[in-house]
């Protein structure tokens, strides 16, 4: 575990702060104070430590229902990502097999605080220093084996050992020049909500994620989660609205964050703000729902992570029995995948899932996509889902 400051935190050239979340308003002046870095090795409860560190640091969570103040001259907030495998070890479930990205810690907290001027462009602004070459994709899995773990899943199902289990795949390519402007660009794909990046010594990470899994808004927690995917044209909107299937494994899922949330929340407040409503991210449909709840009394932000980590969306139904089905159907570990990226304060918590989320390290850069697998899935179907999630990235990554 490593606790440093902002001084050589990173060989990759850093820019102006560009973690989803983080306030529009201050993103141009804010500057690195603290930062943490954790792994599954150093042991202990990656939500504690966040929780603790940032009190260290001058962000207090321990009553995320309690009104707080901005200020516009001190510590303005931390970026902070937890990774699938430390969203499952802190809920108790097995982590899965070992990531594929080494360099990639399993929990960031970067303090941040607000300089008296602006600071450096966005990487995504800069050139590419020397030339960007990306080279071919290596794929985890074949469709093949892809297909065998979603008749797996369903064989689960049959047997009564789990109701729905979200599979996702691997990729990796090599690549040559300074990852980040290609990362920084995912922000721009459409409907990419959390859209940024975050960078340390020897790793990056690019995420064009659509997903919110928690975010404390106007006083309540709100999470949105999004499953059911058709391409976006007017036959497959039509086609995802009409899917018994698709609605069925959708709902299941809202029942799930439903649980989660009511784990932290006041007594009777959670509610469905908005079910199965249709949105588009790049060139696909997908269903997406809001559930919301008052956080209930004393609730810090180490107890709301270990209810909504992983998340619902990208784990299964019961949560815990997905995740040892994920565990031993996966072939490696979710590294940057289906985790939790964005920024916390006092008073503001706005963190998305990261799908639709690459990840860089010394030598290649790493994507990840996969969906939810219920009794009535189709393995050559959940397959081509799989692909069509991850061509946008693909494409934009090699353009470099």
């Amino acid at each position: 575990m490593s606790g440093n400051g902002p001084d050589g935190v990173g060989t990759l050239p850093a820019g102006a702060v560009d973690v989803p979340g983080a306030p529009r308003s201050c993103r141009g002046r804010l500057v690195e104070r603290a930062r943490l870095e954790w792994r599954l090795t150093d042991g202990g409860d990656p939500a504690a430590l966040a929780q603790e560190f940032l009190a260290a640091h001058g962000l207090v969570l321990d009553d995320l229902g309690r009104p707080a103040a901005h200020d516009p001259d001190g510590v303005c907030g931390a970026a902070l990502y937890v990774s699938a495998a430390a969203g499952a070890h802190a809920a108790g479930g097995p982590t899965g097999p070992p990531t594929p990205v080494p360099a990639l810690p399993d929990l960031v907290v970067v303090v941040h605080a607000h300089a008296g001027g602006s600071v450096a462009r966005p990487a995504g602004d800069r050139p590419t220093a020397g030339g960007w070459w990306l080279g071919d994709w290596r794929d985890s899995w074949t469709a093949r084996e892809h297909a065998d773990a979603v008749e797996a899943v369903r064989a689960a199902i049959g047997r009564g050992d789990v109701y729905q289990v979200n599979l996702v795949g691997h990729a990796d390519a090599p690549y040559t020049g300074d990852p980040l402007p290609a990362l920084a660009r995912l922000a721009a794909l459409p409907g990419a909500r959390y859209g940024g990046t975050l960078a340390g010594l020897g790793w990056a990470v690019g995420c064009a994620s659509p997903e919110t899994l928690i975010a404390l808004e106007g006083g309540r927690l709100v999470t949105r989660p999004i499953k059911g995917t058709r391409p976006a044209t007017d036959v497959g909107r039509r086609e995802l609205l009409a899917s018994s299937k698709e609605r069925a494994e959708h709902v299941m899922i809202v029942d799930l964050e439903r649980n989660d949330l009511a784990r932290v929340a006041r007594t009777g407040s959670v509610r469905v703000d908005e079910l199965f409503a249709v949105r588009r991210w790049c060139d696909l449909w997908q269903a997406e729902s809001t559930v919301s709840a008052a956080p209930a009394d004393g609730l810090g932000l180490a107890a709301l992570l270990r209810a909504v980590c992983p998340g619902g969306s990208v784990t299964g139904a019961p949560k815990l029995a997905a995740l040892a089905e994920i565990a031993a159907l996966e072939p490696v570990g979710r590294g940057a995948g289906m985790g939790a990226l964005g920024w916390v304060a006092p008073g503001r918590i706005d963190l998305g899932l990261t799908i639709r989320t690459a990840a860089a390290d010394a030598q290649r850069l790493h994507l990840w996509a996969g969906g939810g697998i219920t009794w009535g899935s189709d393995p050559g179907a959940e397959v081509a889902e799989a692909a069509a999630k991850a061509a946008p990235i693909r494409a934009l990554l090699a353009a470099g």
